[in-house]
């Protein structure tokens, strides 16, 4: 398999060197942790070199017998080395029977430094403070980015590339397939059923796997649109699947914990609030859904419009949905300080749709940045203010 380099992630663990954190590589199935820690264990080695680095990867037959928390410690501490800095490296960690109890004792020695990748169902952002005793920082990975995929498939023709990332997603190991039913069955078999949703049931027990598959064709053909847990519910039941408001809100809760989805909030613009009961949510992998619903009746712009979210959260921003009045503005980004509002449309060559997705805009009274994204295919202009900025051209940037 073809390699690129995921720059940023590996310049924040490296940032992130010698610390006394417990650092915790979290994300979606199959979205690279197990691949950027074979390339941090490199750049340690060209780093420092003092290193010894015990890397374990639960991945392999070859830790097995590592499977019981108590030799996962041992195995630790008889690799061991005085006068070294030690670096511990586990893979897959979850797979070890209270692994919690192994790395909490490790960490108590203070003479590790710990790095943990596990299933995005297992090791969760809101598991991380219960699970280990001491403190953690979390470093969130995500499928391939458009930057990231232009390093993979290079081409000269950015906006050629931005519509094949469409279709393809940013699932790295589907790139391996020559054709797209191929690249489809590996995403929703190998990764969607067999990982995620396994990972799913079997973390909470869920006894109902049917619906908690209705409820992911659900959200996916819905992605990008405003939602509620009960809009949800009376949609199923039409559709004969029954379940109450509280189960509907669990499994939702369920999908976004293991990164499968993303939920978006809504924000009063004017009223400076949060609004309660309506959301929206966002594929972590835009592929996921034409792998899932297959590619008859294709979305562009709402496809277009979860990719830039995604990229959003991949650039470190907390993400709104605006509302101001009557109008919606896709996004309220925010990140120390810095504010963003932010449409999203496929196209804008007709003036009753750009009048359309400018006039929300425009009606924000704020100095706070306005972005329009589209597929323009030209470069970047202003219109009375809000800059007009090319989708291709907006995601390739670092």
């Amino acid at each position: 398999m073809k390699l690129i380099k995921r720059t940023t992630y590996l310049q924040e663990l490296n940032s992130l060197m010698n610390t006394p954190d417990i650092k915790v590589i979290t994300g979606v199935r199959r979205s690279g942790k197990s691949k950027l820690m074979d390339a941090f264990s490199n750049e340690i080695k060209k780093k420092d070199k003092k290193a010894n680095i015990i890397h374990i990867n639960f991945n392999l037959t070859d830790f097995e017998r590592l499977l019981e928390y108590r030799s996962l410690e041992k195995y630790a501490e008889e690799h061991f080395k005085e006068k070294k800095n030690n670096y511990l490296l586990i893979d897959e960690v979850q797979m070890c029977n209270h692994f919690e109890k192994a790395i909490n004792s490790l960490h108590a020695r203070e003479k590790y430094d710990i790095y943990v990748t596990g299933s995005n169902a297992f090791l969760q952002s809101s598991d991380l403070a219960t699970l280990f005793v001491g403190r953690t920082y979390e470093v969130h990975i995500l499928p391939f980015s458009f930057e990231e995929y232009t390093r993979y498939f290079p081409s000269e023709n950015i906006y050629g590339s931005l519509t094949n990332y469409m279709r393809e997603g940013g699932m790295a190991g589907s790139y391996l397939y020559s054709n797209e039913t191929q690249k489809y069955r590996y995403i929703n078999t190998e990764v969607l059923n067999a990982l995620i949703v396994r990972d799913i049931v079997k973390k909470n027990k869920l006894r109902n796997e049917p619906l908690l598959h209705e409820l992911i064709d659900f959200l996916m053909d819905n992605a990008g649109s405003i939602v509620s847990v009960r809009s949800i519910t009376e949609a199923l039941a039409k559709n004969q699947t029954k379940a109450d408001h509280k189960t509907i809100g669990s499994y939702i809760g369920y999908l976004c914990k293991a990164y499968a989805f993303y939920k978006v909030r809504r924000y009063d613009i004017k009223g400076k609030r949060y609004l309660r009961s309506e959301d929206k949510y966002y594929l972590s992998d835009h592929g996921f859904k034409y792998a899932r619903l297959g590619t008859k009746n294709m979305d562009y712009g709402h496809v277009l419009e979860n990719i830039v979210a995604v990229e959003l959260i991949r650039r470190g921003y907390e993400l709104y949905v605006g509302v101001l009045r009557n109008k919606e503005i896709d996004f309220v980004a925010i990140n120390q300080g810095e504010k963003l509002y932010i449409q999203v449309a496929y196209d804008i060559s007709e003036e009753k749709t750009f009048h359309r997705e400018v006039t929300p805009l425009l009606d924000i009274k704020d100095a706070y940045p306005r972005l329009l994204i589209a597929r323009t295919y030209q470069p970047e202009y202003t219109h009375e203010g809000i800059r007009i900025i090319d989708a291709a051209d907006w995601l390739k940037r670092i």
